[in-house]
C-alpha cells in the first residue's frame, strides 16, 4: 500500500526515498532492456519510470498492442515485470500526452483526423500552432478513456498494493504547457461555451454585465469578443481566462483519475507533472505551478512533480531551484511532499555538437538541493537513450519516425543510445548512492527553517493568456514580469541564501497569513497587486507581522485600476518613477541604519513621500527623493526598498535581523558561493547539506546560532563539491555525533564513508567495539570515540570503519 502522509511517501507503512531513472522501453531492443536496468541499478536507483506512448501502441485505431505482438519492444507488461524481477519499483506515465519529443506529443495521428473539432482555435480565431487539443472535448475524452482502459488492463495487477511494483501513475504530462509556450489559449466552441457557464457561476448577472460589454451566453457575441478582446475589458478577460483554465485543467485531471480508477487503479498516488523551466533558468517555472495547483492542491492521493531543466547549478542559478521547491511546497497540503518527475540529467549536449555541456556536478548538485528541501522522489530524465522506430503509416515528414529527433534519441543521457556510460554517470551515481545509503533517515527528515518565508503570489505568474494586441496587457504584465523573478531573485533571494537563511514559502494569495506562523515575510512586489492580497498584507502588518518588500509598492490592482491599500498602510505617497536613460544614470545613497554604504547605480527607482512612521534609508542622488524606508505599521514593521539594488548580502541580512529573522547557519568564508541548509527528523537526527558552487576549493568554519560546529575546526569543501554531513545520526547501534565525511554505505558490521578532507574525523558514541584498521586510528575522549582517517581524500576518498558486536 502506498500512502502520502506528513510529507512522506510510505510503502507498506515504511517511509521511502524513490530514486528513479527514466528508461524508454519502446526506444530499445528488448534484448537491451536488462543491460540498461543493470546500469540503473549500478547508479544506485531503486525505481524505473517510463512513458507509455499511445502513438506507438495504437498507431492504427482499434489495434492496441501493449504485449509486443507487432514489435517486441512494445511489451509494456514484459518491461514492468523485468523491472520487478530486478527488485525495482515502477513509475507509470501513460499520457495521453507524453511529449518526450514524440510527434503529436505522443498522440496517434488518427485522433486528429477522426476528431478535427478537438484542435483549438486561439486568439483572433487562429489555429493552434502546437499539437495541443481541447482536453475536455467529448471526442477526445472518449478516446482517452479507451486508452486508459487498455493501459490499466496491463497495469492494475502490477500495482504495488496488488503485489506488483507500480508505485505511482502520472496523469497526462505538462498539462497546459503547449498553450502557454505558444500564447494560444484553447478557445474552441466547446471551451467558449464552458467558459460562459463558468462566468455565470462566478459572477452575478449584474456584475457580469458591468465586467463585459457583451453577453457571454450569446455564442456569436462571445466568439468574437473573447477571441479578439477590446482594450476596455482585456485585463478582466485575462484574469477570468486564467482562473477558468485552472478549473478546467483540474477537471481534466479528475476525469483521467476517474478513468484509471474506473478500470481498477487504486492504492497508488496519481501524479501531476509541472512544467515551466526554460533557457537553463527557473524564472518561468511558477507559471506551471500557477496553471496546475488546483489539479492537486489539498486532494488526497495526488502528488505534484517538478520538471527541472537547468544546466549547471552555480552562483547564477542556485536560488532558482531553491525558490521553485519552496513555491511548490507553498501550495501543497500538510501531507503532500515534493517530488521531481522530470529531473534533467546527462551532459546537456542535446544538439550532439559537443557544445552546451554540463559540469559533472550538475545533476548531483540539483539532486542534493532537492533532497535537502524534502523531495521524496527524483526521476532522472532521460537516464538512458535509445532509438526512435519507424511508423508503419509513414507521414512522409522527412524521417517517418515516431519522434522528431531522428534515429538516435537521448544522446546527452548518462547512458547513451548504444549503452555507453557518459562522463556524467560516475558523479551522478555517487550522489544517488550517498542518498540511498541513508534513505531511511532522509525519508523522514524536514528542512530546518529560519524565521522568514518567501511570498508566493500565484496570479503574478498567471501571464500565459495575453491578447497580443492589447497595450494595457503589455504594461501590466511587463511590470509584473520585471518584479516577480529575474533580477529580484538574483538580488534578494540570492542574498538571503548566501547570508545563510533557510526559508520556505507561503501562498499569500490563497492561504491565511498570520504573524505567529510567518514571523517575517520576504515579498517581491510589483506595481500591480490584487486588492485582497494588499488588504491581507496590510492586516498582517497591523497584527504584528514583519515584511521585507523589494521591488515596487503596488498602486493598482491586477486589472489596472487604482488600488493603494498597502501603500496607505505603509503611509507612503507616490511621487515618481525614475528609469535610466541615455545620459541619465540614477544612483542611490544610503542613510540611517543602512549607512555608510557606497553610492549604487540603479536602473529603476519608485520614489515616495513618507509619513511620520517611516524612516528613509535610501534616497536618489540629486533629487533626494526617498526609495527605501523602515516603517512601523501597527504592531508590525516593514522595510521597503523600491530601487533596483545590488546583491548586498550584509544589507539584506541586516534588514531581516531588524525584522526578527536571524540566520541559524553561518560560515566565515570571505568568498561566499556556499549553499548550506540542514534537515532534521523527529528523533533529532540531522544532516548538514553543503554545496561549493564555485570552481575553487573553499576553507571555512561553520557556526550554528553563533556557536562553532565541528569543535571550530576548519573544513575544506572542494571545487564544485557537495556533502551531507551527519549530526547525531544512529546506524546499527553507532551514534555518529558529527563527521566531516559523508556516509556512503551501511552494513551490519561496517560503515563506509566518503572522506572529504586532508584528514577527516568521525565522532561516534557506541557500546560496540571499533575494529582496528590500517586506514584509521581511534582516539577516546570521554564517552566519544574519534575515528581519525589516515587517508587523504584526494588520494583515496573511501574509508570503511568496522565494528564488532
Amino acid at each position: 500500500m502506498i500512502e502520502i502522509i506528513n510529507k512522506q511517501i510510505r510503502i507498506d507503512g515504511r517511509p521511502v526515498m524513490i530514486m528513479c531513472g527514466e528508461i524508454h522501453y519502446y526506444r530499445l531492443r528488448r534484448e537491451e532492456w536488462q543491460d540498461r536496468i543493470d546500469k540503473l541499478k549500478a547508479a544506485g536507483c531503486n525505481a524505473v519510470a517510463s512513458y507509455v506512448p499511445w502513438l506507438c501502441h495504437e498507431e492504427t485505431e482499434g489495434a492496441v498492442d501493449l504485449e509486443g505482438r507487432t514489435r517486441p519492444e512494445l511489451d509494456l507488461a514484459g518491461f514492468i515485470d523485468l523491472c520487478r524481477d530486478n527488485g525495482l519499483y515502477f513509475f507509470l506515465r501513460p499520457g495521453p500526452f507524453i511529449m518526450a519529443e514524440m510527434k503529436n506529443e505522443g498522440l496517434p495521428y488518427w485522433i486528429y483526423k477522426k476528431h478535427p473539432e478537438i484542435v483549438p482555435l486561439g486568439w483572433d480565431g487562429r489555429p493552434a500552432t502546437t499539437a495541443t487539443v481541447d482536453y475536455l472535448a467529448p471526442g477526445f475524452l472518449a478516446e482517452a478513456r479507451r486508452w486508459y482502459e487498455a493501459v490499466m488492463a496491463v497495469a492494475v495487477s502490477r500495482l504495488q498494493p496488488n503485489g506488483g511494483n507500480i508505485i505511482a501513475i502520472q496523469l497526462d504530462n505538462e498539462i497546459g504547457m503547449l498553450s502557454w509556450v505558444s500564447n494560444s489559449p484553447d478557445l474552441t466552441e466547446g471551451v467558449l461555451e464552458d467558459f460562459a457557464r463558468w462566468l455565470a457561476r462566478s459572477y452575478s448577472a449584474e456584475a457580469l454585465a458591468q465586467r463585459y460589454p457583451f453577453d457571454p451566453a450569446d455564442p456569436e457575441a462571445r466568439r468574437a469578443a473573447i477571441r479578439s478582446p477590446e482594450e476596455s475589458y482585456a485585463p478582466a478577460l485575462h484574469l477570468d481566462l486564467g482562473h477558468y483554465m485552472r478549473h478546467r485543467f483540474a477537471r481534466y485531471a479528475d476525469i483521467l483519475r476517474g478513468y484509471a480508477e474506473e478500470f481498477g487503479a487504486s492504492g497508488v498516488p496519481f501524479v501531476i507533472n509541472i512544467h515551466g523551466t526554460g533557457g537553463g533558468r527557473g524564472f518561468t517555472f511558477p507559471i506551471g505551478i500557477s496553471q496546475l495547483y488546483e489539479t492537486y492542491k489539498g486532494k488526497p492521493g495526488f502528488l505534484s512533480g517538478s520538471d527541472i531543466y537547468f544546466a549547471d547549478l552555480n552562483m547564477d542559478t542556485f536560488q532558482d531551484l531553491y525558490l521553485i521547491n519552496g513555491f511548490m511546497d507553498a501550495v501543497h497540503d500538510g501531507d503532500q511532499p515534493l517530488t521531481s518527475v522530470e529531473f534533467n540529467c546527462g551532459d546537456g549536449n542535446f544538439g550532439e555538437t559537443y557544445g552546451a555541456r554540463y559540469d559533472p556536478s550538475a545533476a548531483d548538485f540539483k539532486m542534493r538541493m532537492c533532497v535537502a528541501q524534502g523531495n521524496r522522489l527524483v526521476n532522472y530524465y532521460l537516464f538512458a537513450g535509445g532509438r526512435n522506430g519507424m511508423l508503419n503509416h509513414k507521414p512522409d515528414d522527412g524521417n517517418d519516425r515516431v519522434a522528431f529527433t531522428g534515429e538516435r534519441h537521448g544522446f546527452a543521457a548518462p547512458v547513451s543510445p548504444e549503452g555507453e556510460l557518459n562522463y556524467t554517470f560516475p558523479r551522478m551515481a555517487r550522489g544517488i548512492q550517498a542518498v540511498m545509503a541513508v534513505a531511511d533517515k532522509l525519508a523522514v527528515m524536514s528542512e530546518e527553517r529560519d524565521r522568514v518565508s518567501f511570498a508566493f503570489i500565484p496570479d503574478y505568474f498567471m501571464t500565459e493568456y495575453r491578447y497580443p494586441g492589447s497595450e494595457i496587457m503589455k504594461e501590466i504584465y511587463g511590470n509584473i514580469e520585471a518584479n516577480r523573478a529575474c533580477w529580484s531573485w538574483e538580488t534578494m533571494a540570492r542574498a538571503m541564501l548566501l547570508a545563510g537563511y533557510r526559508f520556505g514559502a507561503v501562498d499569500v494569495q490563497n492561504n491565511p497569513l498570520r504573524s505567529d506562523e510567518v514571523p517575517v515575510l520576504a515579498l517581491l512586489s510589483a506595481k500591480y497587486m490584487d486588492g485582497q492580497v494588499q488588504r491581507k498584507l496590510a492586516d498582517y502588518l497591523e497584527a504584528g507581522g514583519n515584511v521585507l518588500l523589494y521591488g515596487e509598492v503596488p498602486l493598482y490592482d491586477m486589472e489596472g485600476r487604482p488600488c493603494t491599500v498597502l501603500a496607505d498602510a505603509l503611509d507612503l505617497r507616490f511621487v515618481q518613477e525614475h528609469r535610466e536613460a541615455p545620459r541619465y544614470y540614477p544612483s542611490v545613497l544610503a542613510e540611517g541604519w543602512a549607512a555608510p554604504r557606497p553610492e549604487v547605480r540603479t536602473s529603476f527607482a519608485q520614489t515616495f513621500e513618507p509619513g511620520e512612521r517611516a524612516e528613509p534609508i535610501f534616497r536618489l542622488y540629486g533629487s533626494g527623493q526617498a526609495c527605501g524606508f523602515d516603517i512601523a505599521v501597527g504592531q508590525g514593521r516593514a522595510i521597503v526598498l523600491t530601487a533596483r539594488y545590488r546583491t548586498d548580502i550584509a544589507l539584506f541580512r541586516s534588514a531581516l535581523e531588524r525584522l526578527g529573522a536571524v540566520p541559524g547557519l553561518t560560515h566565515d568564508c570571505p568568498h561566499h558561493g556556499i549553499f548550506m541548509t540542514s534537515t532534521r527528523s523527529a528523533a533529532g537526527e540531522r544532516f548538514l547539506h553543503l554545496l561549493n558552487l564555485d570552481g575553487f576549493d573553499k576553507t571555512f568554519r561553520l557556526y550554528e546560532a553563533g556557536e562553532p560546529l565541528f569543535d571550530g575546526r576548519e573544513l575544506t569543501l572542494g571545487s564544485r563539491d557537495g556533502v551531507m554531513l551527519p549530526l547525531n545520526v544512529t546506524v546499527n547501534g553507532v551514534r555518529i555525533v558529527c563527521s566531516t565525511a559523508e556516509i556512503m554505505g551501511i552494513a551490519p558490521d561496517a560503515i563506509t564513508f566518503r572522506i572529504t578532507q586532508p584528514q577527516d574525523w568521525i565522532d561516534v558514541e557506541t557500546s560496540r567495539e571499533i575494529v582496528p584498521g590500517e586506514d584509521y586510528r581511534v582516539e577516546r575522549m570521554g564517552g566519544v570515540c574519534r575515528i581519525v582517517s589516515g587517508k587523504h581524500a584526494r588520494v583515496d576518498d573511501r574509508l570503511t570503519v568496522r565494528f564488532a558486536d
